[in-house]
């Protein structure tokens, strides 16, 4: 087998024999329901008890207003993150699973008429059996997505910068990548990344984050955002005497399919939040360093003021045209020092 093949291979083997259940893993990288966001909560618990027990993701990667939209899962599981956002596309909305590893998808397909009935699905929800590097293999177009989601899945991947390339050529102009994964404070070292088990944990395939910040670049991909943070720990001696020194992180970041600009820079814009988001009334939060409070106006860089107003969220927010520019603008989070972080801009 080639390097690429030996990664599908250990992959495949360590999600669909190794691991039985989330309690098999040796970090705390798995999400647990009290670290999710409180409006989802409710949707999980619509969810059949199998799915659940057989959950790997290491974060939250649903955002809000997918009414009607089509949600692509990249690396689906067993289909939990897939069958909460089936509840939110609603009747006009659509929801793909991919995934490569037969075991999950099995458990996935096994539930999905249990979950149309009990939550009235219809046919707004599938799975499909595949490779993320390669969507084309499993029919889907190009500008035909309006959400990429993935959760604890493209570190996994021997081909990162396919999947990405991939994730962009899918989505629709001003259409939104929102994942969760794992990222490390620095390089690993080889025999690290070929470990099954460092692999199978997800620590293996962890992307240096400025690593994926340059892999987005070259994609045209110039300001990324992170929306939370949290550092992993390693409650395996073995597997932490392995990673050494190494920091782990669990993060969740959005890029929007968007022509912006390499820094963040200010042309005096003002956005101001109206309200009417599902579930967040009051305030959205678009990253860590900007929250926007309803009815109260926020100065905000060009790219910001783009990814309000040329996405599915300029409905909902109100932002002054660009009129002069001032130079570069102060958009960075207060830890962007912090080596762990994703950066924007």
């Amino acid at each position: 087998m080639n390097k690429v093949e030996t990664i599908h291979h250990d992959v495949k083997n360590y999600y669909g024999e190794v691991l039985q259940g989330s309690e098999d893993l040796k970090t705390s990288a798995c999400c647990p329901i009290d670290a999710m966001p409180e409006f989802l909560k409710p949707y999980l618990a619509n969810i059949h008890d199998e799915v659940i027990a057989r959950f790997y993701g290491c974060g939250s990667p649903i955002p809000f207003a997918l009414e009607g939209k089509t949600v692509l899962d990249l690396g689906c599981g067993t289909g939990r993150d897939c069958y909460v956002a089936a509840q939110l596309v609603g009747d006009d909305g659509h929801v793909i699973g991919v995934d490569m590893t037969e075991a999950q998808l099995q458990v996935a397909q096994q539930t999905l008429p249990w979950h149309q009935q009990q939550l009235n699905l219809k046919n707004r929800i599938d799975f499909r059996h595949g490779y993320i590097e390669d969507l084309d293999s499993v029919n889907i177009a190009d500008n035909s997505i309006d959400v990429v989601i993935s959760n604890c899945v493209i570190n996994l991947s021997a081909n990162k910068e396919n999947v990405f390339r991939e994730i962009f050529r899918v989505l629709k102009p001003g259409g939104e990548l929102y994942f969760s994964d794992v990222f490390a404070d620095r390089r690993l070292e080889q025999h690290l990344k070929e470990d099954p088990v460092m692999l199978g944990e997800c620590l293996g395939g962890a992307l240096y984050s400025e690593d994926f910040r340059r892999m987005l670049a070259k994609l045209g991909v110039a300001d990324i955002r992170s929306t939370a943070k949290s550092r992993i720990t390693l409650d395996d001696s073995e597997l932490a005497e392995k990673a050494g020194h190494i920091g782990f992180y669990s993060v969740t970041v959005r890029a929007f399919k968007l022509p912006l600009e390499d820094r963040c820079e200010d042309y005096g814009q003002v956005a101001t939040y109206n309200g009417g988001i599902k579930h967040s009334p009051n305030r959205f939060m678009l990253d860590d360093h900007h929250l926007f409070g309803k009815h109260r106006p926020m100065l905000v860089c060009g790219n910001t003021a783009d990814m309000l107003q040329k996405t599915r969220y300029s409905e909902y927010f109100t932002v002054t045209e660009r009129t002069q520019h001032f130079g570069l603008f102060d958009c960075a989070p207060e830890d962007a020092a912090d080596g762990s972080a994703v950066p924007c801009c």
